[in-house]
């Protein structure tokens, strides 16, 4: 069947507005690498980091210093306090209205961060799932605490194994969102996700790599420099604000071990192993997110000084594609 004449244009534009999308694991290098990228193709950066947009969260998500963002617009950084839920549906939805508004003033947007479900609803939409249903939520947290996370993983692999096999023990609230929608539909969360509205532009895709042990180092050094800059003081000014390991923002790596350190729970030599651990395991995670999409092109990155060189690396492949 033939478009309509909107259509044709909504597909012509698409092909001709492109968004540069820089992703990688933490420690990677995404931010100092966006900056010469972005000035480079006069653009600005939105950042699809699920913590970064949240303030009183400095040293701990390791953010972009003001400096920078005075230098290059950053969109999504220090907007929300930690108590305040945000999701990569929001974001999926905010993001392109950002996106549309800087292709209206002729500059590039670029997409930059490690939430790769942020980035899924940003480029290739979310399914319009059922609302919460409260009763048979309570229910489900009820089981937790009675029978186990493990309990419902499993229950969910013998409804919606491709689900399953995408989610861990930790992620709780995705394993409780999948059961809560097939309970309500009958239908598996991964046949639904597959109902989606992609976005009205191009995505050209580069993801930063690098040498598994030296990016393991590379994490174990910014952990360092995080406790050196503060990040003990830094959960407990938190804590006197009133913000606990409760709210989702601070449920996070980096954070709950802080959080456990200070309540007597674990000892500091332990809690910095434990950061280091769980930002290893982290980045492991979203290497294999990543790696599962196939129109990312890889860029490899041997050290700091490969940056900027890099950097130009990345402008030509968007240029060119």
């Amino acid at each position: 069947m033939p478009r309509s004449p909107s259509e044709r244009v909504i597909t012509g534009s698409s092909r001709r507005r492109k968004v540069l999308v820089i992703v990688g694991p933490t420690g990677s290098g995404k931010s100092a690498i966006s900056l010469p990228v972005a000035e480079a193709l006069t653009g600005e950066i939105i950042s699809a980091d699920s913590r970064q947009i949240y303030i009183m969260l400095d040293v701990g998500t390791a953010k972009i210093p003001a400096a920078d963002r005075k230098r290059v617009r950053h969109h999504f950084v220090d907007v929300l306090t930690p108590d305040v839920d945000f999701n990569a549906g929001i974001f999926g939805e905010q993001g392109r209205e950002v996106i549309e508004d800087i292709f209206q003033r002729g500059k590039t947007p670029i997409v930059v961060g490690g939430s790769g479900l942020y980035i899924q609803a940003l480029i290739d939409g979310l399914f319009d799932g059922p609302p919460s249903d409260d009763a048979l939520r309570v229910n489900l947290e009820a089981r937790i605490r009675m029978e186990g996370i493990s309990v419902l993983l499993e229950e969910l692999h013998r409804v919606d194994p491709k689900a399953a096999k995408r989610m861990m023990p930790s992620h709780s609230r995705r394993i409780i969102r999948a059961l809560e929608v097939y309970h309500l539909t009958g239908v598996p969360i991964s046949e639904m996700q597959k109902r989606r509205s992609p976005a009205n532009f191009d995505a050209v895709m580069v993801g930063l790599e690098w040498d598994r042990a030296q990016l393991y180092s590379r994490i174990n050094h910014r952990v360092d420099e995080m406790i050196e800059q503060g990040l003990e003081d830094e959960v407990r000014q938190l804590q006197v604000a009133g913000f606990t390991s409760m709210n989702n923002a601070l449920n996070t790596v980096g954070y709950k071990e802080v959080f456990d350190h200070l309540a007597g729970e674990t000892s500091r030599t332990r809690m910095v192993e434990l950061i280091k651990q769980n930002s290893r395991r982290y980045a492991k995670r979203q290497l294999t997110w990543f790696r599962a999409d196939e129109r990312i092109h890889w860029i490899t990155i041997q050290s700091d000084r490969d940056l900027d060189e890099q950097a130009q690396a990345i402008v030509h492949y968007f240029r060119t594609n």
